[in-house]
């Protein structure tokens, strides 16, 4: 029988069970009003072991709506508490803070704790939260994924399974730029590499994309259409505006070009040039976020919001609501009754939908598809977003609360003291790929999570690298090792270990390095929680860094191998504990736990 329920934080659960039943008590006997509410109080971490293991503010919250002085109605309190196995000890400190420390016996159960739930160990119930779609990544399919993108997908990734982690359901989505102005400037620069293949030089736009995936994704079309898409070089550039370097402007002259483009080429033809980009990029991206161990359970195509009809409804709903006008032949959103900036243009004089119509659709769509939350995971340039999509909510008759925006700060790469620029369409871009290749899938995924997303991040290549006590993501797993390196010892000894006889002597583990690490195992439910709670995976990955210092104390202070049969039972069976919620702790970060280093 287990000590707890698996709950996400047992501990904490059964303090605040405690406290609970100690009002109800006090309610019940007249020593609090009946009208006043319980309010939102905590019970957290003490800051300093001396003052016990966790703390509450119930009776400072409590006291002026009871008509008490705080420190009576926290002896009040305490005194009402039932007999607990798993409380050593209550306190009243300061001004009406109650204090508890934790029995030993509690403390030595955290070992049984582990043993059981295993890879369960820390996790909520599944399925016993909301339903959440997180939307991550998302990048144009022009090109190769950069560094940049790394940090939103390793970020992404994370808060997803902490979410999953912590009992809510989740799908992890991309969403597919796959009808915008960028596709069409990628299509036509392939289109231009394809006849430079092809013997035919045509003049390349100053705003095209200019990366050698580019002759790739050319090559691989002329591979299947040979030259049945070649025109003449005056043909594709006679009668275009000039470029930018030609005393013009890229944005006319590049446009001006895609629109002669589909003339010469037509509806059917073009579309086969722009599958050709889009498809190989896509392709790209799937495989190069799959080795990253980043996988998207939908990738939810731009197009689709139109085929399926979500724009259409988007506005239909908001012009049934009474929040669009007409001005000047287009039709506007009242996006600044709901907050926003400005109001947003929802169809163009043209009869054209914008970028924000499809914002609309898109977010209708979530909710329409039966998520109970929408969470975007966007770049600190799409900050903008924020104050619109609330606005776009509320217009759709939506709950704003539901949609939550997390924005990703750049990662800035380090290669010694340069710093390396990024350009996607100049083609001098550090790919996410290079970057593993260079320093490993766990290093990029530990390193981009180690700040919080709305820190800008320097990513210090060199110390990715490095094999020592100063690379986090190396210390954390060397100590995964050595437990490995253990068990392998304990075999080749002949020495016998079971998870019975470790229990049973886990009383034993009295030194303050096992008591250290104990507490540290202890305290993961309730990181788990703070980690998707605050949608931040550091708090994660420097717990795992505390861990990986406490079990390095231990190893080196106590003999292990070496101990007395039970002692080492119980020593052993810490460290089998320990390398369990390390493993746990990595999974979630999205970094392989090694057996040997």
């Amino acid at each position: 029988m287990r000590l707890f329920p698996q709950k996400i934080d047992a501990v904490k659960d059964h303090l605040r069970e405690l406290v609970a039943q100690a009002i109800l008590d006090l309610r019940r006997h007249g020593k609090l009003p009946q009208d006043v509410p319980t309010p939102d109080y905590v019970i957290e971490r003490t800051k300093s072991r001396d003052h016990g293991d966790y703390a509450t503010n119930i009776a400072l919250l409590l006291a002026k709506p009871a008509g008490m002085k705080p420190r009576d109605l926290a002896e009040a309190i305490v005194a009402t508490f039932c007999d607990s196995q798993h409380v050593e000890k209550v306190e009243i400190a300061g001004p009406g803070f109650i204090n508890f420390t934790i029995s030993k016996a509690c403390r030595f159960g955290t070992v049984r704790r582990v043993l059981e739930q295993g890879s369960d160990y820390g996790r909520g119930i599944a399925q016993s939260r909301e339903s959440v779609t997180v939307e991550f990544v998302s990048a144009n399919p022009n090109g190769p994924l950069h560094v940049g993108h790394g940090r939103g997908a390793a970020y992404g990734a994370t808060v997803a399974n902490l979410l999953e982690a912590y009992g809510h359901t989740i799908q992890r989505e991309y969403y597919v730029n796959d009808a915008g102005r960028q596709m069409d400037i990628l299509a036509v620069s392939v289109l231009l590499r394809y006849h430079e293949l092809g013997g035919v030089n045509v003049r390349f736009p100053d705003n095209g994309y200019k990366g050698d995936y580019v002759v790739d994704i050319a090559r691989a079309l002329r591979a299947r259409e040979g030259d049945r898409l070649r025109r003449s070089a005056i043909e594709i550039t006679d009668g275009l505006p000039a470029d930018e370097s030609q005393g013009g402007d890229k944005e006319l002259h590049v446009d001006a070009l895609i629109a002669r483009a589909k003339q010469l080429l037509g509806d059917a033809d073009y579309r086969i040039l722009f599958s050709a980009g889009l498809d190989w990029c896509l392709s790209d991206i799937r495989a190069d976020l799959a080795e990253f161990r980043v996988l998207h359970d939908n990738f939810f195509s731009e197009r689709s919001l139109m085929t399926d009809g979500y724009v259409q409804r988007a506005i239909d709903t908001l012009q049934a609501n009474g929040h669009l006008y007409q001005e000047g032949g287009a039709t506007w959103f009242k996006a600044t009754a709901f907050g926003d900036d400005k109001d947003r243009v929802v169809v163009r004089e043209n009869g054209a939908t914008t970028y924000f119509a499809s914002d609309l659709g898109y977010l209708l769509s979530k909710f329409e598809r039966g998520f109970d939350r929408a969470l975007y995971i966007l770049g600190a340039d799409h900050h903008g977003y924020i104050a619109r999509l609330k606005a776009a909510a509320q217009g759709l008759g939506l709950d704003p609360a539901k949609i939550e925006i997390q924005l990703v700060q750049f990662a800035i790469l380090f290669r010694g003291a340069e710093r390396v620029q990024m350009s996607t369409r100049a083609g001098s871009f550090v790919t996410l790929r290079e970057l593993r290749q260079e320093v490993s899938t766990d290093a990029a995924r530990f390193f981009y999570i180690m700040r919080s997303n709305d820190q800008h991040l320097d990513f210090d290549l060199e110390l990715a690298k490095s094999r020592s006590n100063d690379n986090p993501v190396y210390y954390i797993q060397y100590a995964y090792a050595r437990v490995c390196a253990l068990f392998r010892q304990l075999k080749e000894k002949n020495l016998g270990y079971n998870d019975s006889a470790a229990l049973a002597a886990r009383k034993l583990l009295t030194t303050p390095q096992e008591d250290e690490l104990l507490g540290e195992l202890m305290r993961y439910p309730e990181i788990i929680e703070a980690a998707a709670l605050n949608r931040g995976p550091q708090i994660l990955a420097n717990y795992l860094r505390e861990l990986a210092a406490a079990f390095h104390a231990f190893y080196n202070a106590e003999p292990i191998l070496n101990a007395e049969e039970e002692l080492r039972h119980a020593r052993l069976g810490l460290c089998k504990a320990t390398q369990q919620v390390l493993a746990n702790g990595l999974n979630l970060l999205g970094v392989s736990a090694p057996e040997t280093m």
